[in-house]
């Protein structure tokens, strides 16, 4: 009678690892010892006359250990069905990493895995929002995922899409399927739904993804294969590329998934003392969404506030950098870590005075009603979001810089792919940035020099 095996735990898992660990060396001296009796099984008497094996295999106990440690790692990546719930990003991430892992420990497995397991909501629809933000700019707008909003594109295009899985287009089709399937529940995609749209594509037909039957007949596979109902229609052309269209309900759910990572960006404070007077109100349009600090050092290093530390020789001049609204000062913190002056001006009190507490020079104000003065190097800016009343915090700045100056904004993707108020130099950060500030709206960093601003039409 067959028994049904155990489901095993991630403790269980590394329990076996670090037991086979200690016995690796024991496994290699039973190896030795079989080698020598397959030898042995050829004389009589013990009379060698020449080696069964071309050349006595060698056999390390640091490449058992090694393929121990990825296979352990691999094992508790599959027990936990990581690959339901990571992005694409942080799969392709940790295949890199598994060539060379860290140590194998409880601690270490739920420091890496721990947060799929807490949040898998979260960790999904940004895997969701990453394939597509890649797809079209359409998807990093905040403002057009919105139910009921017209904008999102029903197709997109795939470049290079040939008959090899490894292939540009194939690889971002499996990503847009697979980012689908784990927001609806459904299996990831495999090999044989490759061989589904290529038979389909062979016969010229477009490749229906809604859980027909599609005929298969080449070396890899032969018979039936009955898709799953995808919501999706792939039609290839000569040129290589294909276009992938979404039909209503699944357009529908990539919207709501969207819209419901990206959320929307609130007001979150009201003002404290009077009342504020016309075109320079904050009590509506003033946030906090502090600079979690990959973002900071991606700004500076736009900015050119480089790391003055780095410079044994020659030393450039420390810059001046203000920072407008400048909350608790992460930025400002940054800043003069990298050696350069920094003052900022903050309208909410309580995190104006943290600010303070840390050392830093911070004015008490409504940065719109400061009178500019062109006295900055550099400006470095995380403004309020809501509405589009970054325009006139972004606007104001400029008056602060000197000439050859430069100002460096965070933004929402709206800002520059909707919009257009400013021209400048345009990078996307990576999707999910402000998570941790509590926030998923897509943003990105505008760079604007104080000789070339220009109003857009």
């Amino acid at each position: 009678m067959s028994v049904p095996a155990l489901q095993r735990t991630v403790s269980d898992l590394i329990d076996e690892y670090d037991a086979k660990v200690a016995s690796v060396p024991a496994a290699i001296e039973h190896f030795k010892d079989a080698y020598s009796a397959l030898e042995m099984a050829a004389t009589v008497q013990g009379k060698f006359v020449a080696p069964i094996l071309r050349h006595q295999p060698h056999v390390h106990e640091s490449d058992l250990k090694r393929n121990l440690l990825k296979s352990g790692w691999k094992s508790i990546y599959d027990r936990l069905q990581i690959d339901r719930i990571a992005s694409a990003q942080d799969r392709r991430l940790f295949e890199r990493t598994i060539e060379n892992p860290p140590e194998l420990t409880f601690e270490n497995a739920k420091a890496t895995f721990g947060d799929y397991l807490q949040r898998p909501r979260h960790h999904i629809l940004r895997g969701l929002a990453e394939v597509f933000a890649d797809l079209d700019p359409a998807y990093k707008s905040h403002s057009r995922i919105k139910i009921g909003v017209k904008g999102l594109p029903k197709r997109v295009i795939l470049t290079s899409f040939g008959d090899y899985s490894g292939t540009y287009g194939r690889d971002k089709l499996r990503d847009i399927v697979n980012a689908l399937a784990a927001y609806r529940g459904q299996p990831l995609m495999g090999h044989e739904e490759f061989q589904a749209i290529s038979a389909a594509h062979r016969a010229g037909e477009d490749a229906v993804l809604d859980g027909r039957t599609i005929a298969l007949n080449d070396r890899y596979s032969k018979g039936e294969y009955q898709t799953i109902d995808r919501g999706i229609t792939i039609r290839k052309f000569q040129n290589g590329n294909a276009h992938v269209f979404f039909d209503p309900p699944t357009l529908l759910d990539i919207n709501r998934a969207l819209a419901e990572f990206y959320g929307e960006v609130l007001p979150d404070v009201e003002e404290e003392t009077e009342q504020p007077r016309a075109g320079t109100s904050v009590s509506k349009d003033l946030q906090f969404y502090w600079s979690p600090r990959p973002v900071v050092e991606k700004a500076l290093d736009l900015a050119g506030v480089f790391d003055l530390r780095e410079w044994q020789y020659n030393r450039p001049p420390a810059l001046s950098v203000l920072e407008p609204s400048c909350g608790d000062g992460r930025i400002m913190d940054a800043v003069r870590e990298r050696g350069h002056r920094v003052f900022g001006i903050e309208y909410h009190a309580g995190r104006a005075a943290e600010a303070r507490a840390k050392g830093h020079d911070v004015l008490t104000a409504n940065f719109l009603e400061c009178p500019p003065r062109p006295e900055y190097d550099r400006v470095v800016m995380n403004p309020p979001f809501y509405g589009r009343h970054y325009v006139k915090h972004v606007r104001h700045a400029l008056g602060f810089l000197k000439d050859g100056g430069k100002l460096v904004s965070v933004l929402p993707a709206t800002a520059w792919y909707d919009h257009r108020e400013f021209s400048g130099e345009w990078r996307d950060l990576p999707v999910g940035s402000f998570s941790a500030a509590g926030t998923n709206v897509p943003t990105g960093l505008l760079c604007i020099s104080a000789d070339k601003m220009e109003r857009r039409p």
